[in-house]
């Protein structure tokens, strides 16, 4: 089996689109949580919070003729895939076209405003804001194929719209694909756009944070007094490489991927199961060839959702025992739905590299429902670690866990 490298990473997020940028917003322990004054249209809706990204715009270099197949999401994962491969050494290598770079890519769902188009022609029978792209811009997977198209990258397609385990199984199967000789290198990640109905579905299963005149204290993963997620939007992307190939080629290593478990609970389609979560992490410490103590950082899910803390702690609990230092990113930026796993794996790497690991902000009481462990609270963490691991859990019970080694 080859060895899996990762040489490139990038993104776009409300707390910046550099790793500088980003660092210094998580050390000062600032949230891109914002009252959204434009939701009070939707009468019936709780939330009126979310992380937007700050005045995104198109790259004026983009040509026309690749960017009329692409919505909002689209663009964020070209651009998230643009800011990779220059940070991989590749952004002008023509070479990548030649069938060895394939593409594995996700989000919850494509764009909205196509979805609109299509709501108008069947409510009024009006077919005037349809238009030739209307379905390449909503479709499942295309995040996957206009990155694929914008580079001409002709290597396998992989996509992987599966709501919040999105990213973490693309940088899963495109590890797989690199490890068994399929392809040498792929862009892997996940993207998502802020939406109306992308909140509304989790404010009617009452999974939405309501402290709409208090952004800067929510969410709170794991705390007593959480009342919900905030929702974001943003991609990340990660260039993975067979290392051999990766050393010829003088390549700058962030890291080495050595783990990777995905299963399902197989019991309900938005409750979660602590049981199938945990063997999730033991299928990547399987994967790996490593021991539970292996592991020196835990990246959780973290969503602030009640159900989902409480399991997520427990499995984790059960799989590393009380000592495990761990922490959520979506304190920072919300549940970045379909790109959350590849913003975090991102992070998770980016602090690896630099042995501090970020708090959970607003975890000022750890609610007594979730199990022990060492929740990293305050002003971070200094560890060095040589593995650590991020997890995802999504709607249907699909669960992911991957492990990365910090390369010397």
């Amino acid at each position: 089996m080859k060895r899996v490298v990762i040489t490139g990473m990038g993104g776009v997020t409300a707390l910046g689109d550099s790793w500088d940028v980003i660092e210094t917003r998580l050390r000062r322990g600032v949230n891109a949580v914002r009252r959204m004054p434009e939701w009070d249209y939707f009468e019936s809706l709780h939330t009126r919070l979310a992380c937007p990204l700050p005045d995104f715009k198109a790259p004026t270099h983009y040509p026309r003729k690749k960017t009329r197949s692409m919505g909002l999401v689209s663009m964020y994962s070209v651009r998230a895939s643009e800011l990779a491969l220059a940070d991989a050494g590749l952004a002008e290598d023509a070479s990548i076209a030649d069938g060895r770079m394939g593409v594995a890519y996700g989000s919850s769902s494509g764009s909205v405003q196509p979805i609109r188009a299509f709501g108008t022609m069947l409510e009024t029978g009006s077919m005037s804001d349809v238009t030739s792209n209307s379905y390449v811009q909503m479709m499942p997977h295309t995040t996957a194929v206009n990155v694929s198209l914008f580079w001409d990258l002709k290597g396998r397609i992989i996509p992987t719209s599966c709501a919040c385990a999105s990213g973490s199984q693309a940088i899963g199967y495109a590890f797989e694909a690199i490890q068994s000789g399929k392809q040498t290198l792929m862009l892997a990640g996940g993207a998502e756009e802020l939406s109306g109905p992308a909140v509304a579905v989790f404010d009617t299963l009452y999974a939405t944070s309501t402290r709409n005149d208090e952004p800067h204290l929510t969410p709170r993963p794991f705390d007593a007094a959480r009342d919900g997620l905030v929702v974001g939007e943003g991609a990340a992307t990660l260039v993975l490489e067979e290392y051999e190939h990766a050393v010829a080629r003088g390549a700058r290593i962030h890291a080495e991927i050595v783990g990777f478990g995905c299963n399902s609970d197989g019991a309900h389609m938005t409750q979660p199961t602590a049981e199938t979560m945990a063997l999730a992490m033991q299928l990547a410490l399987r994967d790996a060839k490593l021991r539970p103590e292996a592991i020196q950082y835990v990246n959780a899910h973290g969503t602030s959702t009640d159900r989902g803390d409480v399991a997520e702690s427990h499995a984790t609990a059960q799989t590393f025992g009380a000592r495990m230092p761990i922490s959520s990113l979506k304190s920072y930026v919300g549940h970045t739905l379909g790109a959350c796993g590849a913003l975090e794996a991102w992070w998770t790497i980016e602090m690896m590299k630099r042995n501090w690991f970020a708090p959970t902000l607003n975890l000022d009481n750890v609610d007594p429902a979730c199990a022990p462990l060492d929740y990293i609270v305050g002003a971070g963490r200094e560890i060095d670690a040589e593995h650590v691991m991020s997890n995802n859990f999504a709607f249907g019970g699909i669960n992911t866990s991957l492990i990365f080694r910090r390369v010397p």
